[in-house]
């Protein structure tokens, strides 16, 4: 295997660190955008800042993809697919987080990872390449037990909140104030985010090491590479994936400041205890999964089950959808050194043809708030004093 195309599998691998971080942001800051507790630009910086901080905290994520998802070779000779392969299966990561950016639907980056891995591997090794049993127990039973967890905490804490907070003098019920509280909240997701997903790169890289013949069969993260997932992880962040950040903070449901607490906190908790167990699950689908529970939480709250609906039908599909993609893109890794640069190509001109079709339509940090939760704030109706409109006092 030529030197050049380990180094090409890093770079892509980065490049997909950084989509993740730019798909992801609104996992954490969403819902403080959505009931401005921060502005988008802060928003994005501090997530920014403690995802970085996140990716140094834990491995456990990382070495379930370099050491779980896809077997040792049973002859002994490291991975049993090649980094063409790996490439394969992250460029096809990369197009569909892409796509799905560029329609505003926050599906599951790390199963976008997983699947291009599986259809590439799959391809390039045969069924026995896949360690179907580390795939069931620890992205598959988490991708459908975890949003739920989340969703039904998000729906316990609301109430509660709610509760505690009820007032029954007519006065204030001060709930306003929880929007410092979804400083601290949020950024605890953010904090979780990056001990989970900047993982899943480091993993990437350190599966191409050991291919290569560079690392021993079942090593651990090199340094090196912890630190340059946590920056890709973090500049992509900062980007703003705000075409996401729109969907999930006003798209599924009105968020105000005590639910948007209930809700990050419930994804905070949700992904630190996987982030523990190794499981490699969706950070989006857990926020998603929390904003739809705090949003049945609150009474007088609706969910727009249209959107939850598309959202949802992007969390099937993703898997699938990336692995079939992962399959064709090792199709052209089974040419040869050839195959693979024709592969970066095809990417890259996806890619850029995506980006630019997003700026006919762009979404930026002036226009995130969608426009029903500005035509709310334009049509807020001031107290008036009694008898106003009849003259008398």
């Amino acid at each position: 295997m030529e030197p050049w195309i380990v180094v090409l599998v890093i770079a892509i691998a980065l490049i997909f660190d950084f989509t993740n971080g730019f798909h992801d942001t609104a996992n954490a800051m969403a819902t403080p955008i959505a009931t401005r507790a921060l502005k988008p630009r802060t928003a994005v910086a501090l997530a920014a800042v403690l995802n970085l901080v996140g990716a140094f905290l834990s491995t456990a994520v990382a070495l379930t993809i370099s050491n779980g998802i896809i077997n040792e070779d049973p002859s002994g000779g490291g991975i049993a697919i090649t980094p063409a392969f790996i490439f394969a299966g992250v460029m096809a990561a990369i197009v569909w987080n892409v796509a799905t950016w560029l329609f505003g639907l926050p599906s599951s980056s790390s199963h976008a990872l997983f699947g291009g891995l599986i259809g590439s591997a799959i391809v390039g090794a045969g069924l026995g390449a896949i360690g179907w049993d580390t795939l069931v127990a620890k992205v598959i039973i988490p991708a459908v037990v975890a949003p739920l967890v989340a969703g039904l905490t998000a729906f316990l804490a609301t109430r509660l909140v709610y509760a505690v907070t009820r007032r029954h003098d007519g006065n204030p019920d001060g709930r306003g104030r929880f929007k410092i509280a979804q400083i601290f909240s949020s950024s605890l997701v953010a904090l979780a985010h990056g001990t989970n997903d900047a993982q899943k790169t480091m993993g990437v890289i350190t599966l191409t090491l050991i291919s290569a013949g560079m690392l021993p069969a079942g090593a651990g993260v090199p340094f090196w590479v912890v630190i340059a997932c946590a920056v890709a992880i973090a500049i992509g962040t900062y980007t703003g994936g705000w075409r996401i950040i729109r969907t999930i903070g006003t798209g599924l449901t009105e968020v105000k400041p005590a639910q948007g607490f209930a809700a990050e906190t419930s994804t905070a908790v949700t992904i630190l205890a996987s982030s523990h167990l190794g499981f490699a699950l969706s950070t989006t689908q857990v926020a998603s999964g929390s904003v739809i529970g705090s949003g049945l939480g609150r009474r007088g709250s609706k969910v727009r089950w249209g959107t939850a609906g598309r959202v949802a039908a992007g969390w099937i599909l993703t898997l699938p959808a990336s692995a079939v993609a992962g399959a064709l893109f090792a199709l052209l890794s089974k040419l040869g050194e050839l195959g693979v640069v024709i592969g970066a190509v095809v990417g890259a001109v996806a890619l850029t043809a995506m980006f630019l079709v997003s700026r006919r339509t762009a979404v930026g940090a002036h226009n995130v708030v969608s426009d029903v939760s500005e035509a709310a704030e334009a049509v807020a109706i001031r107290p008036q004093r009694r008898g106003k409109r009849t003259g008398s006092r």
